[in-house]
C-alpha cells in the first residue's frame, strides 16, 4: 500500500497532480479541498494517499491530510458513494466543515455536489455520522473523528476532538489534565465545561 508521498510537483491539474519522486511520476487524483494546499509546479509537496486496485487499473488517490483521507475512506463504505463522488463531497469543504455538516443533519450540503441526491445524502449523514462519532454534549453537537480501523484510546479521542474545535495542543492538553470519565465524550464534555468555566 502507498500510504504517503513525498516529491516535486511535476503536474498540477484541476483534478490531479503529478509528484515526482525518485524518478518516478505518480498520478493522484485530488479533491478541490486539497488541490487549494498544493503549491507550485516545482516546489515539494507531502501527499497521504489511497490506491485502489482494479482489474483494469491501478489508481492513486491524494490528500493533504489524514483527515481527509479517513473520510474518503468512510464515504467510499456508503452504498452509491464512489471515488469520484467521494472526492467531489471532499471537495465541498474541509474536513472539520463536513464533520460539522454531518453533525447538524445537513442534507442539503450534500445534495449540492454533483452525483448527490437527496436519498445519497440522507444515507451519507446516517452511516457516517455514527463512523465520525459525532455526541451530543450540553454546548450541543461536537463532532469526534475516529481514525478508520485504529483503536483509540479515549483520551486521544478527545484530544482530537477539541483539536478540530480550534484549541491548540498545549491548550487541549492542559483542559484533559482536570478532565476524568471512562469514555471520550466524558472527557470531552469535561474539557469544554472548563474550558467554558475558564473563559
Amino acid at each position: 500500500m502507498i500510504a504517503l508521498l513525498r516529491g516535486e510537483v511535476a503536474v498540477r491539474r484541476a483534478d490531479h497532480v503529478v509528484v515526482l519522486c525518485a524518478n518516478v511520476g505518480y498520478r493522484l487524483a485530488v479533491s478541490g479541498e486539497t488541490l487549494r494546499h498544493v503549491p507550485a509546479v516545482g516546489e515539494e509537496v507531502t501527499l497521504h494517499s489511497h490506491l485502489i486496485v482494479r482489474d483494469d487499473a491501478l489508481a492513486l488517490y491524494g490528500f493533504h491530510s489524514e483527515q481527509e483521507r479517513d473520510l474518503f475512506l468512510m464515504l467510499l463504505s456508503v452504498q452509491a458513494v464512489g471515488p469520484k463522488v467521494a472526492l467531489a463531497v471532499l471537495s465541498a469543504g474541509s474536513p472539520r466543515e463536513l464533520i460539522g455538516a454531518l453533525a447538524a443533519g445537513d442534507s442539503a450540503r450534500f445534495q449540492a455536489v454533483p452525483g448527490i441526491g437527496k436519498r445519497t445524502a440522507e444515507r451519507i449523514i446516517v452511516e457516517l455520522r455514527e463512523k465520525v462519532g459525532v455526541q451530543e454534549d450540553a454546548g450541543g453537537r461536537t463532532p469526534i473523528v475516529a481514525r478508520r480501523g485504529e483503536p483509540a484510546h479515549p483520551r486521544a479521542l478527545a484530544r482530537e476532538g477539541l483539536l478540530e474545535l480550534g484549541y491548540g495542543p498545549e491548550e487541549a492538553d492542559e483542559l484533559l489534565c482536570g478532565a476524568e470519565g471512562d469514555s471520550a465524550e466524558d472527557l470531552l464534555g469535561q474539557a469544554l465545561r472548563l474550558a467554558r468555566a475558564g473563559s
